[in-house]
């Protein structure tokens, strides 16, 4: 609740001062009518308060520049804000400091957003200066702007991109990260970890729907499967290569041929509480807006991710982006289902650009893919408040109708609430999530492996009977805790053996699995 001690500054100041809605940003000033500064944090948001003498006043030149400074970049605010002000005041204020690092960066916002060239002659002096403070947010690839002399340095572009700040991403090191990853499998015979290669592409595919509490025919299993193991070597980050995986990992009468936009198709995210009764999570873009967001979206992943270059010797080489992979990878992930595409299938998609981003900037041994939805199986609750911090506070602000039919209709202006999504609690959880699966979740399933191989090896001299039943066997006793239900022994395939056959066994597999994989389910 607004205090009556103190007043809004900065980038609150300017919101209300033009009447502009915007999602919450992570940073909040107030001018204290008495009192000392202070900064309280709370949910990854900041709240600075500052004494009265800090007030930059009625000035709005004052209040943008103590905005940039204190505040960061807050893009949506600004494209909302620069149409409205006057050309030749915004002039007048770049001329009063035509070097100024501020001014140059209120003079760039305004031509940008308010699509007008200022009767200013470009500079020719003094260095470049970046518009993104590095220390704060995650920088994308430099372009310079030789007309202010700005280093544009957004992970997109003015119109479209997400922001990442260093601060609320947790502590990492991806080179530690990559490393512990290629140790894991070196620490395993080639033959285990090629094997194992295939049986996590299976887990994978099988956790992702999992998450989506959906299971897939074996054809569209298998399906998907193919298309993770070409996550490797193939772009997937264009429009064509999207609809073909959407269609490959729905039923085919729900498969798009383009976005949902070209059958003007408004999607949400519920849950139905009863007859009529939908309580909505999340409503997507609308579909008039997708088009244009799409593509400034791929975009964007093209920009933050590796990509393959042709030498002027005809070589192709891989062109490393500024951007951390894990970064990149929850970015792209996230984002794609923040705009959801399609009609179905957008949760499985952004769980494959995950593995895609991750692999096309080579991190982990070739053709490897670290089973995360696993992860994320075993933590919905983390991976639901992590969408949340978008969704949510977004939910506050679209305006939407339901017909009878429970189609959704928006009803105000959204589309600049996704062109800057802050992606930095979603980065963090995507790395937490990538972590665990590095350091826990992989080598179980490879010491799984070694130890199914000598389960196996160990009930050829009990008993020679047809590898499925063995592996039907296998399966079973592990899902009961260590041995086979009653129920379960009297499967056809299980009749000729003996009791003491089949407690000798049990026995075997008690044995040789530990760290509770007896409760680990194959894919």
């Amino acid at each position: 609740m607004e205090s009556p001690k103190c007043n809004r500054i900065g980038y609150a100041w300017l919101g209300e001062r033009f009447g502009v809605v915007t999602l919450p940003y992570w940073r909040e000033s107030w001018a204290l009518v008495k009192g000392t500064r202070h900064l309280v944090e709370k949910d990854g948001r900041q709240i600075e308060y500052l004494p009265a003498a800090r007030d930059p006043g009625d000035d709005v030149f004052a209040q943008l520049e103590f905005a940039l400074k204190r505040e960061g970049l807050h893009l949506e605010l600004l494209r909302k804000v620069m149409p409205q002000l006057d050309g030749e005041e915004v002039a007048r204020f770049v001329r009063s400091k035509p070097t100024g690092r501020y001014a140059r960066v209120i003079w760039w916002c305004y031509e940008e957003f308010a699509r007008t060239r200022l009767d200013l002659p470009d500079l020719e002096m003094g260095g470049y200066v970046d518009l993104l403070d590095e220390e704060i947010y995650v920088a994308g690839p430099v372009r310079k702007v030789k007309r202010q002399r700005i280093n544009v340095n957004l992970l997109g572009t003015p119109d479209f991109s997400p922001m990442v700040r260093w601060n609320g991403t947790g502590t990492w090191n991806e080179s530690e990260l990559r490393k512990r990853c290629e140790e894991i499998a070196e620490e395993y015979p080639p033959a285990i970890f090629n094997r194992a290669v295939r049986y996590l592409y299976a887990k994978e595919s099988k956790s992702s729907h999992e998450i989506e509490r959906e299971t897939p025919d074996h054809k569209r299993a298998e399906k998907f499967i193919g298309l993770l193991e070409q996550a490797w070597h193939r772009s997937f980050l264009k429009k064509d290569p999207l609809v073909e995986l959407q269609q490959a990992v729905v039923d085919p009468r729900y498969a798009n041929d383009g976005w949902r936009s070209e059958i003007d198709e408004q999607v949400y995210v519920g849950e139905t509480l009863g007859p009529g009764h939908e309580r909505i999570h999340f409503a997507a873009p609308k579909p008039e807006d997708l088009d244009e967001l799409m593509a400034a979206f791929l975009q964007t992943a093209r920009l933050i991710t590796h990509r393959r270059v042709e030498t002027d010797l005809g070589i192709w080489t891989t062109e490393a982006s500024r951007v951390p992979t894990l970064v990149a990878a929850a970015v792209v992930s996230f984002v794609f289902d923040f705009l959801h595409p399609f009609s179905d299938g957008n949760g499985r998609i952004h769980r494959f650009l995950l593995h895609h981003v991750l692999a096309r900037n080579e991190f982990g041994p070739e053709g490897i893919i670290l089973p995360v939805s696993a992860v994320i199986l075993n933590r919905p609750f983390e991976y639901d408040q992590a969408l949340e911090s978008f969704s949510k506070p977004l939910m506050e602000l679209v305006e939407y109708t339901l017909d009878d039919r429970q189609q959704m209709t928006v009803t105000n202006d959204t589309v600049d609430f996704y062109r800057y999504i802050d992606c930095t609690e979603l980065t963090r959880i995507t790395i937490d999530f990538i972590s665990e699966t590095i350091e826990t979740e992989l080598p179980a399933e490879l010491r799984y492996l070694e130890s199914y191989d000598r389960i196996r090896s160990r009930m050829r001299e009990v008993v020679e009977f047809p590898d499925r039943h063995a592996d039907l066997l296998v399966k079973l006793v592990r899902q009961n805790g260590g041995t086979l239900s009653k129920k379960k022994r009297k499967l056809e395939e299980f009749e000729p053996l003996t009791n003491e056959e089949v407690a000798t066994i049990e026995q075997i597999i008690r044995e040789e699995l530990s760290e509770g994989q007896t409760l680990r389910e194959d894919p």
